[in-house]
């Protein structure tokens, strides 16, 4: 498999509710980072994407960190690229400075459905009256991603459901959203060590690799991305 520029989000957003607090979900970050490696070893120049996680931001070498956006092009004198992000709106700037960049995108990322709005700058404070939270939806990052692919360019998202009808479900997402692939997850892969993925491709393909690490499975993935490409056909 020749080099490919690919690009990995991962971990989850955080929405400001006021200035100290949030809404966010419980997204580990492990797979997107354990893809990023797997990505690597593989000799792809690979760019991450990373969300607010607990730990660290992956440290294998060669690497180089970067806060912002305006190099995640110059690949010649890395191989890895992070960038830090906390809200959808975040994200989504991103994505639009560095997917063009890229040959694939796999939307590992836990990002928010709603975000609260207004957000006020200012600390909430406590009221016997209680509190009542106002919600919007957040734009659709991979069905904005999807409409500005091009032919050369392969998009894998993700579906998180719940075990019963979860291919069901990722058949939908995946042609909702006009995606080459869809990885689908039952809910408790969230926060887990394991995975027990099913990865959807064009035509009525479906990929089972088994239960495995998620470790594992990222270089499962990550090895298989040829088969995303040949099968998808034309777009």
């Amino acid at each position: 498999m020749s080099p490919e520029r690919i690009l990995i989000t991962a971990g989850p957003t955080s929405e400001p509710v006021d200035a100290v607090r949030s809404i966010t979900n419980r997204s580990s970050g492990r797979l997107g980072v354990a893809l990023a490696r797997a990505a690597i070893a593989a000799g792809h120049p690979t760019t991450l994407l990373l969300g607010p996680i607990a730990g660290p931001a992956p440290t294998a070498e060669p690497v180089g960190v970067d806060q912002t956006a305006e190099n995640a092009a110059d690949q010649n004198s890395t191989r890895l690229a992070v960038h830090r992000f906390t809200t959808t709106a975040e994200l989504q700037h991103t994505l639009a400075a560095t997917w063009p960049d890229h040959d694939v995108l796999i939307m590992a990322a836990a990002v928010a459905d709603f975000r609260p709005v207004p957000s006020p700058e200012t600390k909430i404070r406590r009221s016997k009256d209680g509190f009542v939270l106002h919600l919007e939806p957040t734009p659709d990052l991979l069905a904005e991603l999807a409409s500005t692919t091009r032919p050369d360019q392969t998009l894998i998202g993700f579906a998180l459901e719940p075990r019963a009808g979860l291919l069901d479900a990722a058949r939908e997402k995946m042609t909702r959203k006009g995606v080459d692939a869809i990885v689908a997850n039952p809910l408790e892969t969230m926060d887990a060590e394991d995975i027990d993925a099913r990865v959807l491709l064009a035509g009525g393909v479906v990929l089972s690799p088994g239960a495995m690490s998620k470790v594992e499975f990222a270089a499962w993935l990550i090895a298989t991305l040829p088969r995303v490409r040949h099968v998808r056909g034309t777009r």
